[in-house]
């Protein structure tokens, strides 16, 4: 067969017995880390941070061939709309804008950012997350959690970052201009702790737009996915991904790929 053919034994055997390329093994095999990271992440990972993962693991892969294994894999990040801000009519009394976009930092404890969502409930109807965002750490440093959206919940999610990260100097505070956040109780706690309170120009998300991803990230991957029954559940769903996801396994591009609980222990450590 092989002379009718003109076929050396040897390519015969070889086409019979055919053996995988070293290329093919590898791209197989980082197939199965991408999945694997992919699924340990809650399939909240896209391409650059399943990418970062893989270099700090000390594989050799480019961006351009992870997002090209993803896409064979039919895989991809949970992606969110645009948030779009619109503007409202309602006539609010303009307050100083200290901190003016900048959110650069030296350090932990300097410039805190504040703001209230609504997650709904089948039981209870709309509940309110007051959070609290370190910009030097981005790490969610306090929060509250609440039926009414009040000053009090305003308040306790301020109080419980300060109880909580014991700032041994003064804090910027930024908010927008919410009535939570312009009442005189607010501004009484706030003058008792001695912050510096700032405040988003009318109309503008993008002043607070540091604790408004959080919000975006927040309802993309965890509260847009599910239905929360009754209050209790989505608290505990909250203080589940902002304890166990966020702070301490998320990493986050703006502070260099590791984890805001990460960059927060840098800090205190180089204090």
């Amino acid at each position: 067969m092989c002379k009718l053919l003109k076929v050396s034994r040897s390519s015969y055997y070889k086409s019979q017995n055919p053996v995988e390329s070293k290329r093919s093994i590898e791209n197989k095999r980082l197939k199965e880390e991408i999945l694997k990271i992919y699924n340990d992440n809650k399939k909240r990972y896209g391409a650059p941070k399943i990418h970062k993962i893989l270099i700090n693991q000390g594989e050799s892969i480019s961006l351009k061939r992870v997002q090209r294994f993803m896409n064979d894999l039919g895989i991809k990040s949970i992606i969110c709309k645009k948030y779009k801000p619109y503007s409202s009519k309602t006539k609010v009394e303009e307050r100083e804008n200290i901190l003016k976009r900048d959110f650069s930092t030296t350090t932990i404890n300097e410039k805190w950012v504040t703001d209230i969502t609504y997650i709904h409930t089948l039981r209870d109807g709309w509940c309110y997350l007051a959070s609290v965002m370190d910009l030097h750490s981005r790490k969610i440093i306090g929060y509250a959690f609440d039926k009414v959206m009040d000053n009090d919940l305003a308040i306790r999610a301020v109080k419980n970052a300060y109880e909580c990260q014991k700032p041994g100097k003064q804090v910027i505070l930024h908010s927008d201009l919410g009535s939570q956040y312009t009442s005189s109780k607010f501004a009484e706690y706030i003058s008792e702790i001695k912050f510096i309170h700032s405040f988003s120009s009318k109309g503008n998300p993008y002043d607070n737009a540091c604790i408004e991803s959080f919000h975006s990230a927040l309802k993309k991957e965890e509260v847009n996915l599910v239905t929360y029954y009754d209050f209790n559940a989505a608290r505990l769903a909250i203080f589940q991904y902002i304890e166990s996801w966020y702070n301490r396994k998320r990493i986050h591009s703006s502070i260099g790929y590791i984890t805001p609980q990460q960059c927060e222990d840098m800090a205190r450590k180089s204090a």
